[in-house]
């Protein structure tokens, strides 16, 4: 199979199909506009299935000595032709099933097989992601938006109400006992409604944008929000350490256990379990709307807190009294910890962390194939802007080409990458050569 290179982020990558066979179809070959694609490189895989994959697999499934097919305006690159069946991948399984020899050691095939299958697998299903059109890239995701949006709805508002009454319940239950350990999920309860209120406006903000005040939109809002509530968590939590440590120097060594308040520790184990059922809930939408996955995190964190309060508030009572406010200690760092994490990720998406690799293949290859005009690719950039995307792409079109034509095809890009799921904003830029040096400096200094 021949291999397309593409631009990620200024420098190019190959697509191999099989990371082992050479082929005469791995010479450049050009497209009738004069888009040239390179050799192919190495893969991941190359030096470990290299060895073992030697062997040529039947004509029928010897897909390599295949003549490829014409091209065609929906496929320019041929990758159709590269997709390998569910017989072809047998046919490997099957080839390499058996442990080879290799340099002195043996190698088990088994290993080996799943990792070379595994590899195909993966290739097959970017192919079909690069071959869909644009259109159906949105139809979908409007599908899936549209269909989820009750899920959606019920996941944000049933926490918050879910939350409010387990607030309560812990309230209770860490008044009436006194246990430090219970007065930390307490807290960590009691946050609870607020995070979910900070969702709500801040998905409401980002529905009622004024184009002429914030022309970037206010999808980083979100992202701001997470952040907040994450310091906020992150300060209770300290409060609670402080009190615990106070606890521990101030009472003496020899105290007695505490009273076990068996109706508080029903009240947090009624909250474990309600926790149990929106963490599960929350888990299918997790990664479709940033603030279920937020939301998602928070019951994750919960079920450990609560669980771990519940033992510890136990072993206080019926133990050592000093377990209380070691659990409680033990429960405010961690919270600490976990949510400082969420804030790392979230300060990433802020900053402008680049995209994933998979965006950035759809993103380059939508462009190599967008019009017979572009002659190559000079540089695909995408990144975050908060929970969206920002793409930036620089295109080669013929010297002596129109300006209507060069502002009609970049346009026409433009408008189809903004088109795409979660790009929020597209540039696509129009150049002759592609030996200057960069546009774009980055900037060291203020």
């Amino acid at each position: 199979m021949s291999s397309q290179p593409s631009p990620l982020d200024g420098q190019w990558v190959s697509l191999t199909t099989n990371p082992s066979h050479s082929s005469p179809l791995h010479a450049p070959i050009a497209r009738p506009s004069g888009l040239y694609y390179g050799t192919a490189k190495a893969s991941a895989i190359e030096n470990l299935a290299g060895s073992i994959s030697r062997h040529r697999t039947p004509s029928v499934f010897d897909t390599e000595s295949q003549t490829p097919p014409p091209l065609s305006p929906g496929d320019p690159l041929q990758l159709s032709g590269r997709l390998k069946s569910r017989s072809e991948l047998d046919q490997i399984t099957a080839n390499s099933s058996r442990k080879r020899r290799v340099g002195g050691y043996c190698v088990p095939g088994k290993s080996n097989t799943s990792k070379l299958s595994e590899f195909y697998e993966t290739q097959n299903e970017l192919i079909n992601r690069l071959l869909k059109p644009v259109d159906e890239h949105v139809r979908e995701a409007r599908d899936v938006h549209s269909s989820s949006q009750l899920k959606y709805k019920l996941a944000v508002y049933g926490s918050f109400g879910a939350n409010i009454v387990l607030a309560i319940l812990q309230i209770y239950g860490a008044v009436s006992s006194g246990s430090l350990s219970l007065l930390t999920t307490m807290a960590d309860s009691v946050f609870d409604p607020l995070s979910n209120i900070t969702l709500i406006l801040c998905n409401k903000a980002v529905r009622k944008v004024d184009p002429r005040k914030y022309p970037a939109g206010k999808a980083r809002i979100e992202t701001a929000g997470n952040i907040v509530f994450c310091f906020l968590m992150t300060a209770v939590s300290l409060i609670l350490i402080a009190f615990s440590i106070r606890d521990l120097i101030t009472t003496p060594a020899d105290s007695d256990t505490k009273r076990l308040h068996l109706p508080s520790v029903i009240a947090v184990t009624v909250a474990f379990a309600t926790k149990v059922f929106l963490f599960l809930y929350c888990w299918a939408l997790r990664n479709q709307y940033s603030q279920v996955r937020i939301l998602w995190e928070d019951h994750r964190n919960d079920l450990f807190i609560n669980g771990f309060g519940i033992l510890t508030s136990v072993g206080g009572s019926k133990l050592r009294w000093w377990i209380d406010p070691m659990g409680a200690i033990i429960l405010s760092v961690l919270i600490s910890v976990l949510w400082l994490h969420t804030a790392y990720s979230e300060f990433q998406l802020l900053i402008g962390i680049t995209a994933d690799t998979e965006m950035q293949q759809l993103i380059t290859y939508v462009s190599m194939t967008h019009s017979d005009k572009i002659k190559q690719i000079d540089t695909v950039r995408a990144w975050h802007s908060g929970p969206r995307l920002v793409v930036e792409v620089d295109v080669v079109m013929d010297p002596d080409e129109s300006l209507r034509v060069s502002h009609d095809v970049s346009e026409e890009l433009q408008m189809k990458l903004e088109s795409l799921p979660d790009v929020e904003r597209a540039y696509v830029h129009v150049d002759f050569e592609t030996t200057h040096k960069p546009e774009h400096f980055l900037k060291k200094e203020l």
